[in-house]
């Protein structure tokens, strides 16, 4: 047998890239991760815009959770970085991480349980 009669090797793909659960779950835990090192917020915003979209609607439900929890999150942040001059920034910032670690929480366990986000478009839980 030669090697043109050989069937081809699949393809390796990062499949962490591509729309799915396992996506979530990286753009979740980038979320999680930002906590420490900053930017990997920004990786976790572009990997759900890239990803919107081109999924099962139960999945779509997350992706709207993540990118929902990204912007309120950071108007959340902005505010109290604001605030902070008052001295009510300092409770309102930890507040704010509190909300965002709860929200990256719960899709984590919904994702993990295969169950959509009821309300993505929610601003609390």
């Amino acid at each position: 047998m030669t090697n043109q009669d050989q069937a081809p090797e699949p393809r390796q793909t990062d499949r962490w890239l591509e729309p799915g659960k396992t996506n979530l779950q990286v753009i979740y835990i980038l979320y999680l991760a930002s906590f420490v090192i900053g930017i990997t917020g920004l990786v976790g915003i572009v990997l759900a815009y890239l990803n919107r979209g081109k999924s099962a609607p139960w999945l779509e439900s997350h992706y709207t959770w993540a990118i929902r929890t990204f912007w309120i999150g950071l108007l959340g942040s902005f505010i109290s970085f604001v605030l902070f001059f008052l001295v009510i920034g300092m409770f309102t910032i930890i507040l704010v991480a509190i909300w965002f670690i709860v929200r990256i929480v719960v899709g984590l366990q919904k994702l993990g349980r295969n169950e959509p986000i009821a309300d993505p478009q929610s601003w609390l839980l």
